[in-house]
């Protein structure tokens, strides 16, 4: 069986240049998604995609603590199980991220990945776990690169009532130790329903990544909600093996 980078075709729907101060994004919000996938033209609710925000405090710092998880629903663990967990620990402020750990598990592949950010010496130190073995590296950057989940938060900061329709932005992201260069574009607004949002009127982007994990133009989509929050309440995406979609389901808003 084809093993589906699940979670890495949903952050790839959200990443766009960022600025520097986090407005968006709270402690306390919950965003809950139903997972469809579509291979050979049969639908299926395969899945949840859980995204989840709180405050953590450790001796030195108080962070905020983002959370992605992905799972496949009890009924369909023997044909294809997935329970993945991606994490990044970023300061609240600038969402400028300290840590990120993605720990996956799919159809019985599994491996294990850590980030610690050293932005004193603009580097990353990395390390990857797969089937007992360790592996420890250091990526040195120029210009600021993030982990997917923490990019897949900055999205909310973008200004996209500044963009064009029609118009591309181009940047990288940082997955599985490598940089992947990404292009964003803007194809207008559209009003969708956003689940227990009601109908939203939302900014509409496609993505393409230089990965074989998403294929198609303009065929791997995201609405974010067209004000301050920017909340994607749906995602599209096209990959070798078929088709999904995100629908939001569940909002919760603990923030205060």
């Amino acid at each position: 069986m084809i093993r589906i980078n699940f979670l890495l075709a949903v952050v790839l729907l959200s990443a766009l240049g960022i600025a520097q101060t986090n407005t968006a994004v709270r402690p306390g919000e919950t965003l809950v998604f139903d997972a469809s996938y579509n291979m050979s033209g049969l639908g299926t609710n395969l899945a949840e995609v859980t995204l989840s925000t709180e405050t953590v405090k450790t001796s030195k710092s108080t962070l905020m603590h983002l959370r992605c998880s992905a799972a496949t629903f009890t009924k369909w663990d023997s044909f294809f199980k997935i329970r993945d967990l991606y994490e990044s620990y970023v300061n609240p402020n600038t969402l400028a991220p300290s840590l990120y750990k993605r720990n996956i598990s799919e159809g019985g592949y599994e491996k294990e990945e850590k980030y610690v950010y050293l932005p004193s010496t603009k580097k990353i130190n990395t390390t990857k776990i797969r089937k007992g073995k360790k592996e420890e590296g250091t990526i040195t950057y120029k210009n600021g690169i993030d982990d997917v989940v923490t990019t897949l938060y900055k999205i909310r900061n973008a200004d996209f009532g500044k963009m064009k329709v029609g118009e591309s932005k181009s940047f990288s992201i940082l997955f599985d130790a490598k940089e992947i260069p990404v292009s964003l574009k803007d194809l207008g607004k559209e009003t969708v329903k956003a689940g227990p949002l009601g109908n939203k009127t939302c900014y509409k982007m496609s993505i393409s990544a230089a990965t074989d994990k998403l294929k198609g133009k303009d065929k791997n989509l995201v609405w974010f909600t067209a004000d301050e929050r920017k909340i994607p309440v749906m995602m599209r995406f096209s990959i070798p093996v078929g088709t999904g979609e995100l629908t939001l389901k569940k909002a919760t808003d603990n923030s205060k």
